[in-house]
This record gives structure tokens, C-alpha cells and sequence, in this order.
């Protein structure tokens, strides 16, 4: 049987915040389709040379008032990233709270406008510890 993975797909509240997000994370929109008839707007999103592997943003135009909750019941996504330390600050610069910091300097969860879980993982071997991040303590659900 062959199989060939497609995309995960989180439901979005704010369209436009949301790409922002992913925009900061490195992300960049690579396709898009708009349904009058079913009233809603997918937007594909991938890093860089890896646009087989897209997260599809579903926004509804009448709104979705189960967004944002708590729910985690498809789990997470998770990016590699090249600097751990470095991707937490830019995230944190720009107004993202870091959920699980990276005092490991291996892992860090970071959560989308929707409430969507992300978790970034070091590429290679983990980094030395590094202040502020090897004492920071959790901030909410990760």
C-alpha cells in the first residue's frame, strides 16, 4: 500500500495573525484556495525548500467559536531548528511567550494564536546551557 504524507491542518480564528506567527517561526505561504461556496480560506505554509511538508491554516469566514481551546487531541507540530536559543529570542522578541523554555537546550513549545502546541527541537546535539533560559520556568500548557 503506498502512502505519501499531505499536510496537518490546524484551524485558525485570525487569519492574518496567525500566518504572522508562522511567518516569524520561518514559515512562508506557498499556496492558498478560497471557497466562496463553503465560505472558508486554506492557506499552505512551509519552510523553505520543504514545501511537501505544509501546515494547512483553515480559516472560516463566518467565524469559529470553538477557537482558540485547549484542545490537543492531534498533538503537536514540531520544526528543527538550527539555534534553539536564537529561534526562542526572536519568538519572544516578537510577543511569543516560550511555554516550555529550552533549558536543555534541546527543546523548547511554543504555542500559535490558536492555541495550536509547537515544539522546536535542536538540530544535532543539544547546546550548552544558557541563561535566561536555564532558569526560566514553564509558562502555562506546552
Amino acid at each position: 500500500m503506498a502512502l505519501k504524507y499531505l499536510h496537518t491542518m490546524v484551524r485558525v480564528k485570525d487569519l492574518e495573525k496567525s500566518m504572522a506567527f508562522y511567518e516569524l517561526l520561518g514559515l512562508r505561504e506557498t499556496s492558498r484556495k478560497e471557497s466562496e461556496g463553503g465560505r472558508f480560506t486554506l492557506v499552505f505554509m512551509a519552510p523553505p525548500g520543504q514545501e511537501e511538508c505544509p501546515v494547512e491554516l483553515t480559516w472560516n469566514w463566518d467565524g469559529d467559536e470553538g477557537l482558540p481551546s485547549d484542545s490537543r487531541h492531534f498533538g503537536h507540530l514540531a520544526y528543527r531548528v538550527d539555534d534553539i536559543y536564537e529561534t526562542c529570542r526572536h519568538l519572544q522578541e516578537n510577543g511569543v511567550t516560550i511555554n516550555r523554555p529550552p533549558r536543555d537546550g534541546h527543546m523548547a513549545f511554543v504555542r500559535s494564536p490558536d492555541n495550536v502546541s509547537i515544539e522546536l527541537l535542536q538540530e544535532g546535539d543539544a547546546l550548552p546551557a544558557q541563561e535566561p533560559w536555564a532558569s526560566m520556568e514553564n509558562s502555562g500548557h506546552w
